[in-house]
């Protein structure tokens, strides 16, 4: 019997767009693209078959949703950046172990995984103000916020933009857990059954391999989603987060998720 239509949901961001190119190509599937916490929000009412979710908004979420072994975003030297304005740098360091003496720091979601990081990281810090993850460097620089959490593309022109770094928490997970950083995933709903799992499955990571064997393939499918549009930053982007992870989570990648669901749980947040 022919499967039903596939709603498959992911972000506009060039490692989605990238990993599902092939994918998006199947007479069976439809694509939704968002950004990712508005992904994170419809999974709680199942909207989406197959979808991307932060590990955050998945650990919240693992009763409806099984994770599946590819497509994940989760590696080192990739994680969310704590920023402020250079001109702030002094007045924000003074309070760096109590950043909940600035007045506002800009999140990109409450159940992205860099807010779960932003609260293991400095549990104290309460004005949090949650905006899109392309919004956070308009917020800063405005001075509506006086820090700002980024993700995605930003980690590759803050510094461009006028931004310094306070904090990468990519770096401070590894230093404290020596594991890689897991950021998001693809899940499916469980209703689905487990044969029709095991062949999305099969068919995302069929997907992944054919954009790894001719990147030139997924060039123009990337572009034509992507935030910022130049070639290096795309091509940064996709090396950062397109990784032996995304082919197979394998025992560390398992053992990392775990460990962020074990921190988190013992922090009160999930």
């Amino acid at each position: 019997m022919k499967n039903h239509q596939l709603n498959c949901a992911y972000s506009t961001c060039p490692n989605d767009t990238f990993i599902f190119c092939h994918l998006a190509q199947e007479p069976d599937i439809n694509v939704h693209l968002h950004d990712v916490e508005t992904l994170n929000r419809w999974a709680f009412g199942e909207k989406f078959d197959v979808t991307k979710l932060s590990f955050h908004a998945w650990l919240l979420l693992q009763d409806k949703y099984q994770l599946l072994k590819v497509g994940a975003a989760l590696g080192r030297g990739c994680g969310p950046l704590v920023i402020c304005r250079k001109d702030a740098y002094p007045l924000v360091l003074q309070h760096l172990s109590h950043l909940r003496k600035c007045d506002s720091i800009a999140v990109p979601g409450e159940y992205t995984t860099a807010h779960l990081l932003l609260r293991l990281w400095n549990p104290e810090i309460k004005n949090r103000i949650f905006m899109p993850f392309d919004q956070i460097m308009d917020a800063v620089e405005s001075g509506k916020a006086n820090a700002g959490v980024i993700i995605h593309e930003g980690r590759f022109v803050f510094e461009e933009r006028g931004f310094y770094c306070l904090q990468d928490l990519g770096e401070w997970w590894e230093g404290e857990t020596g594991l890689p950083i897991p950021l998001g995933c693809i899940a499916a709903k469980k209703s689905l059954g487990a044969e029709r799992i095991a062949e999305i499955e099969q068919q995302l990571e069929q997907s992944i391999q054919a954009a790894f064997a001719d990147p030139d393939s997924t060039t123009e499918y990337v572009k034509a989603h992507a935030q910022e549009l130049d070639d290096d930053v795309i091509r940064r982007h996709i090396e950062t987060y397109v990784n032996d992870f995304t082919l197979d989570l394998g025992d560390e990648g398992r053992a990392a998720i775990e460990k962020l669901k074990q921190m988190a749980g013992n922090a009160g947040i999930i």
